[in-house]
């Protein structure tokens, strides 16, 4: 009998120990608030990357837009020379 009272006194620590732990866990869990913080800095966070990548493809449109503007040049001056209509 004493042996089961044993057994019992452990299985009781342990789902006391069970129970700290997974309060534990809980306690170091995010929080709605917590979450919604979050999603809020990474949609501000994205917002200037999208503004970036905007900025960067502008710049290659506005350079590709130059070199083919000189291109047609040159090709409309190559037409002079070689009379070419």
């Amino acid at each position: 009998m004493f042996y089961i009272l044993e057994v019992m006194k452990k299985k009781v620590v342990t789902i006391e120990h069970l129970a700290r732990m997974i309060k534990k866990g809980f306690d170091e869990t995010a929080s709605k608030v917590d979450v919604m913080a979050t999603r809020t800095e990474m949609r501000k966070g994205f917002a200037e990357v999208y503004k970036r990548l905007d900025r960067i493809e502008n710049l290659i449109l506005a350079d590709h837009r130059r070199r083919i503007e000189k291109l047609e040049t040159e090709m409309q001056e190559l037409k002079g020379l070689l009379a070419i209509h």
